[in-house]
């Protein structure tokens, strides 16, 4: 099956099973387009990791075979729509971060130039990808992560999207339900309490 640009569309092979919620992420620092290293495992709060397979550049051509693996394009798109929600994801008070496996300088040029209000962390050594045994594919002797997103509250998985797809609207896929988890949890609270205020009159 392929969408509307004519390449193939990603299915589930049971790549993400074992990314179980409440799974905690390892301690290991990822260098960031800010300078800085990122600990996802000692990370607090929300944060959403989307992880990419792979950017291009004017006049640089895609990896060999690229129109042919399910999910390689559309990691352009899929930043542009974390860019353009970005506000509101920190409005829940979440934050987000990009991973692949490019390096930070080819990282840096790219959010340079599309000026992402968050940072790209790289895992160009495949530590994180190796520790959590996240789903990629090769072409042209280099290993690429295979789309997925992983919603994570202290550093602790809550949710993981995969395959995404299609990239360009996933991220307003991924607001929607942290919104709905986020409601859900604060109407939660109130009755939770309620009903252990009944219990101590009791």
């Amino acid at each position: 099956m392929t969408d509307t640009g004519g390449f193939p569309i990603p299915a589930d092979d049971g790549g993400a099973r074992h990314l179980t919620r409440r799974k905690r992420l390892p301690d290991l620092d990822l260098v960031t387009t800010r300078g800085d290293t990122l600990s996802l495992g000692r990370h607090p709060g929300w944060l959403v990791l989307y992880c990419y397979t792979w950017t291009g550049r004017p006049g640089v051509t895609n990896p060999p075979g690229w129109d042919d693996i399910p999910g390689a394009h559309g990691s352009t798109p899929e930043s542009i729509g974390f860019c353009n929600l970005h506000s509101s994801f920190r409005g829940l008070g979440a934050e987000v971060v990009g991973v692949s496996t490019q390096d930070t300088a080819w990282q840096q040029e790219f959010a340079t130039r599309l000026a992402l209000p968050f940072p790209l962390a790289s895992d160009a050594a495949l530590a994180l990808t190796r520790a959590l045994d996240l789903p990629t594919f090769e072409t042209g002797g280099a290993t690429y992560l295979k789309r997925l997103t992983m919603v994570l509250r202290d550093g602790r998985i809550e949710r993981v999207f995969y395959p995404v797809h299609p990239p360009e609207t996933h991220p307003r896929e991924v607001l929607a339900w942290l919104s709905a988890h986020l409601s859900y949890a604060v109407e939660a609270r109130p009755a939770a309490a309620a009903k252990d205020g009944g219990k101590h009159r009791a």
